[in-house]
């Protein structure tokens, strides 16, 4: 009986990891105060390592120059913090995106730069991961 019981156990828990790391990609971020020089997206879901990638947006909301990253697990991570490496301002418009660590020459290195094929954004069903938020003082 105590062996039924644990394989159950191990069923479900086997059944639930593999849903988490099988959940639908997604950022979670708000507008937020940008004063310390830190971007924070509360919560994403990728299906692998990658990046949290800061990008500098508008009303077009087409993505810009990156001005911040941070690196992220696979499955579900939570108050993800991204330095800024430039200075924003209260009122612009930041895109939180998720980035692949593939195509790179090193792992654990940010090589991506604007339209470059190195750690670029995933694209599930050819749709960007992101989101986007207003900076606040």
């Amino acid at each position: 009986m105590k062996q039924l019981i644990l394989a159950a156990a191990l069923s479900l828990t086997a059944t639930a990891t593999f849903a988490d790391g099988h959940a639908a990609p997604m950022v979670m971020a708000a507008d937020q105060s940008v004063a310390n020089g830190i971007v924070s997206a509360d919560k994403i879901m990728a299906g692998e390592n990658g990046w949290l990638v800061v990008h500098r947006t508008d009303a077009a909301m087409k993505p810009g120059p990156v001005v911040g990253y941070a690196p992220i697990r696979a499955g579900e991570t939570s108050d993800v913090a991204a330095i800024l490496t430039e200075e924003v301002k209260p009122g612009e418009m930041l895109m939180l995106m998720v980035h692949s660590e593939a195509g790179g020459m090193a792992t654990g290195v940010f090589e991506y730069t604007l339209g470059a094929k190195e750690d670029g954004p995933i694209k599930p069903d050819g749709k960007l991961v992101m989101t986007v938020i207003t900076a606040q003082e």
